[in-house]
């Protein structure tokens, strides 16, 4: 294989029997039994598949080059988490780009005038089927508390946010400073593709592969 050979492509195994396990608020679990190939033909094996309805994420970077980042609670982990703007993919037909443009201004209270695709991930494909789409946004402007129609309750009651230099940034990933995978993965990200002033990213509304 050559490096051009390196693409993700779609492949689906035969699934002979689906079993939900567990029905949740926000995602299901599914046991899938598959067959799996072996040495000598193939056998059914049995593999649990989160299903979620996937998210976006927005790396918010102003004009000093500096990253947006609001800080979580996140039960699962027991941690307070420094994070990039997110959500669910939680309205039917809704265009990503304005889920994405939606979080930002609830979450953080900006708008942008500039967005770009940055990256598309499976944040945990051995177990989920989680993607997110992350967006660059720029050329950002806040927005008066008054005129954002949206209640934070729960683990969004109070985050705190903070801009953080790009580079900086990069050095708290690399140190272990920072967890959340969108944040990680927008940081670094944006920091690869500012090299090339960020002329290689895909459009907005690009589709997903």
């Amino acid at each position: 294989m050559t490096p051009d050979d390196v693409r993700d492509r779609p492949e689906r195994w035969t699934v002979v029997e689906e079993t939900t396990v567990l029905r949740g608020r926000v995602f299901d679990v599914r046991r899938d039994a598959v067959e799996m190939p072996r040495g000598d033909g193939t056998e059914i094996v049995d593999r649990d598949v989160i299903v979620h309805p996937g998210s976006v994420g927005v790396l918010a970077l102003d004009d000093r080059e500096r990253v947006l980042l609001l800080r979580q609670y996140r039960h699962p982990v027991g941690r307070l988490l420094w994070e990039a703007p997110a959500g669910l993919r939680d309205v039917a037909g809704e265009p990503l780009h304005k889920l994405a443009e939606r979080e930002l201004l609830e979450e953080a209270g900006y708008r942008a005038d500039r967005w770009d695709t940055l990256v598309d991930v499976f944040t945990s494909s051995g177990m989920s089927d989680e993607r997110v789409r992350i967006f660059l946004a720029r050329d950002l402007t806040e927005v008066p508390a008054d005129q954002i129609d949206f209640e934070r309750v729960h683990e969004e009651a109070d985050m705190p946010v903070v801009w953080v230099p790009l580079d900086e940034a990069v050095r708290k990933v690399l140190a272990g400073e920072v967890h959340n995978a969108i944040a990680t993965l927008g940081i670094l990200a944006a920091h690869a593709a500012r090299a090339s002033g960020f002329a290689n990213l895909r459009p907005v509304d690009a589709p997903e592969a």
